[in-house]
């Protein structure tokens, strides 16, 4: 073999490994598209923070005992591991990744006490490869199919705009607070904000928006037939409105502050500067129950628990089996912050 051959031999060799070497690393760095109907967590748990969100047999969730970090466990709460020391809120899962709002403080700092950059990011579903994709301070997000939705806070006001997945086609929609937080099948539902609090529906095929129903409404939560909301006209009662029938039932007279709906129970929070409660009620307003003496907020729910807090208090986390009237610290979590360092 002469010296020509050998030098052919080699650079064909380096020319194989360099493509190799490319294909590897665009495959490695590739974005995978979500699966057709995806939504990245539910409206109830986006509209008290999203600090809880199930996905496929796993709960991720902000674990307060450890300054907000990302945890995940089964949603029986066992196996409780930290994917990460992001303090993360409005947490969203779908295909390959989780989607969170990082606050920019750190669990050592304490809270209010912010440290870095606050940035909206995308991470696999172990909590590794994260990777920032937005500096935006935003207010409410949502994962529909491949596209982000998020409502944001700039200087000049409130910015709604849509961001692929891998970062691509950011598209201003509306100078707007139109809160994302409820959609299925490809629809955000939400509420009025400028001149009416109707029920509008925005079509994500097209970004095309059309109104549904004149009514007065806020934090619309879809559930089969039935947008569940709070009555702004009627001091903030609760009620849901059936959109095949276009009847409206009145679940409880309570000025509500919050709510969440889900595996069939409401929670809601009673504002009432005597005896504020937390309590639970099945959707249809039947069989309601005191949970709680006191006032509560951030009201999270998975298939099997409902997860809140103190209004003052943005530490302990308190859990209560669906459906039942006791409730106890959520200690698994403050359990597994030294297994889990």
């Amino acid at each position: 073999m002469n010296k020509t051959q050998k030098g052919i031999i080699i650079g064909v060799t380096v020319a194989l490994l360099l493509i190799t070497l490319f294909v590897a690393m665009f495959f490695l760095n590739r974005i995978h598209m979500n699966p057709e109907g995806t939504v990245g967590n539910t409206a109830g748990n986006l509209n008290n923070r999203g600090l809880f969100c199930e996905y496929n047999g796993t709960v991720y969730f902000s674990n307060s005992y450890d300054g907000g970090s990302l945890y995940s466990m089964d949603p029986g709460e066992g196996n409780i591991r930290k994917l990460n020391s992001m303090v993360v809120q409005n947490i969203l899962a779908g295909g390959r990744y989780l989607y969170y709002f990082q606050t920019g403080a750190t669990p050592t700092s304490g809270f209010g006490q912010v440290q870095g950059m606050k940035s909206f990011d995308r991470c696999d579903l172990n909590g590794r490869n994260t990777n920032a994709l937005t500096k935006d301070v935003v207010v409410t997000a949502q994962l529909v199919n491949n596209y982000l939705y998020m409502l944001v806070a700039t200087n000049s006001g409130p910015s709604f705009y849509k961001l692929k997945i891998d970062k691509t086609d950011k598209t201003v929609l509306a100078s707007l607070s139109i809160n994302p937080a409820c959609a299925q099948d490809g629809v955000i539902y939400y509420n009025g904000v400028e001149t009416d609090h109707y029920l509008y529906a925005l079509n994500t095929e097209g970004d095309t928006i059309s109104e549904l129903w004149a009514g007065n409404l806020w934090y619309p939560i879809l559930s089969g037939d039935y947008v569940y909301y709070m009555d702004v006209a009627e001091n903030y009662r609760l009620c849901r409105y059936s959109l095949s029938q276009d009847v409206i039932e009145v679940l409880t007279n309570d000025r509500v502050d919050c709510f969440n709906v889900g595996s069939g129970f409401i929670y809601y929070q009673k504002n009432d500067s005597v005896s504020p409660q937390l309590i639970c009620m099945r959707t249809d307003g039947s069989d309601a129950f005191v949970v709680a003496e006191g006032t509560y907020t951030n009201i999270n729910m998975t298939s099997q628990y409902v997860y809140f807090k103190a209004f003052d208090d943005d530490i302990t986390t308190y859990h209560s089996f669906l459906g039942t009237s006791s409730y106890s610290d959520f200690t698994a979590a403050l359990e597994a912050i030294p297994a889990a360092k």
